[in-house]
């Protein structure tokens, strides 16, 4: 398939994400409309022609999950009904791709029934950023393009100048990718031992493996709702020695009570991205946001002309990380 004009669209909670990778781009964010109706029906419309172009939908999955999966949906249906030449998803935060498995009896592996849904809507290829079970891109048969926060969140770890630091995982799950901002960072890694008793949200961390006194610790996490195992283990760090606290997240879903829990915690400073558009922390002075979108804009730029994304895995461009801060 031959490549067209390059088109980016945004859904309804990814506008402002959008319209920083048309600014990196040097292109401007397509005309649509999204309705949602007094009974909860939704309504899009591009309203431009999209006939022969290569159109890129900008949506998280994120805050409100149902319906901006369903308008997805309805996005890649309508861009192919319009003659799109091709359609890519852009999904910086695909929330179900915790439900991964059927790890108990008689439940749905929503992460499967999400991938196939939107293939059969129409998408050509989707984009999206770490995955919390990296596993579900076998769930799609089209090409999935996995892209990683850790280069940009490691590249603004490094400017701070940290003295002394080890990176925290919060648990065994997360250890194989708390080693990747370990080794990027060239320090040690210490590993929380948490344990979830049900589906409330609530962990408990039972210890810390490895030597965390007097470091700076930078606990690593893909995601936190509640904020609870963070505070959890920024208390236990302390408890333990540890002279200073950092955290980062790949994805912040933090709700105005886990902001509060994270401003009275022993966490100086939480780095997290925009993959989905957050309100609740703007005004909080222990929470740094850094854009993703010059990383998702420089992917779908090497996707247009057909150039490998895999090298944007380990290392971004010195401009992607310009404006990304």
């Amino acid at each position: 398939m031959q490549s067209g004009e390059m088109k980016i669209f945004a859904g309804s909670t990814g506008g402002a994400f959008a319209e920083k990778m048309c600014r990196y781009i040097g292109t401007h964010l397509g005309d649509s409309q999204v309705i949602r109706f007094s009974e909860g029906n939704t309504y899009v419309k591009a309203k431009e022609t999209v006939r022969d172009k290569d159109v890129y939908l900008v949506q998280p999955i994120g805050l409100n999950p149902n319906d901006e999966f369903v308008e997805i949906l309805f996005w890649m249906d309508a861009f192919k009904r319009a003659s799109a030449n091709a359609v890519t998803a852009i999904i910086p935060y695909f929330s179900y791709a915790k439900a991964d498995k059927k790890d108990e009896p008689r439940v749905s592996i929503r992460a499967r029934v999400c991938a196939e849904c939107i293939e059969l809507a129409g998408a050509d290829r989707v984009v999206t950023m770490d995955l919390h079970s990296p596993q579900i891109q076998g769930f799609f048969k089209k090409p999935v393009d996995h892209l990683f926060a850790l280069p940009v969140i490691c590249e603004y770890i490094k400017s701070l100048n940290l003295d002394n630091m080890i990176v925290v995982s919060p648990d065994a799950g997360f250890a194989k990718q708390a080693r990747k901002y370990a080794n990027y960072l060239g320090v040690s890694v210490a590993i929380g031992d948490k344990i979830r008793k049900g589906h409330d949200e609530k962990a408990e961390i039972l210890e810390i493996i490895g030597d965390v006194k007097g470091k700076t610790a930078m606990i690593v996490d893909d995601f936190s709702l509640s904020g609870r195992t963070l505070v959890d283990l920024a208390k236990g760090l302390k408890d333990r020695g540890s002279s200073r606290i950092f955290a980062c997240l790949s994805h912040m879903l933090l709700n105005e009570e886990a902001v509060k829990k994270i401003e009275d915690s022993p966490i100086e400073l939480l780095i997290g991205t925009d993959s989905v558009d957050n309100q609740a922390f703007i005004h909080s002075d222990k929470i740094k946001t850094i854009s993703v979108a010059p990383l998702f804009a420089e992917s779908i730029i090497r996707i247009h002309h057909r150039q490998s994304v895999s090298p944007l895995f380990n290392k971004v461009p010195a401009r992607v990380l310009k404006e990304s801060v």
